[in-house]
């Protein structure tokens, strides 16, 4: 399966779940599909800001 194809069928088996932990969980497991193994470099290149590498914060959710 394809990193869109594994993400976008991530999106529609989960996505509808309630709650904002659980959909965190879903964007996280998107973006780590799609990523691969550049996620951690994704993810810091996310949290880098103009007050340095922990400007913001990256959330991994609670899964459903």
């Amino acid at each position: 399966m394809s990193d869109v194809a594994q993400a976008l069928t991530i999106a529609f088996k989960y996505a509808n779940i309630h709650g904002d932990h659980h959909k965190m969980w879903v964007i996280d497991q998107m973006v780590r599909a799609l990523t691969g193994d550049g996620y951690a470099a994704w993810v810091a290149e996310a949290c880098d800001g103009e007050d340095g590498p922990d400007t913001y914060e990256w959330d991994e959710g609670i899964a459903p």
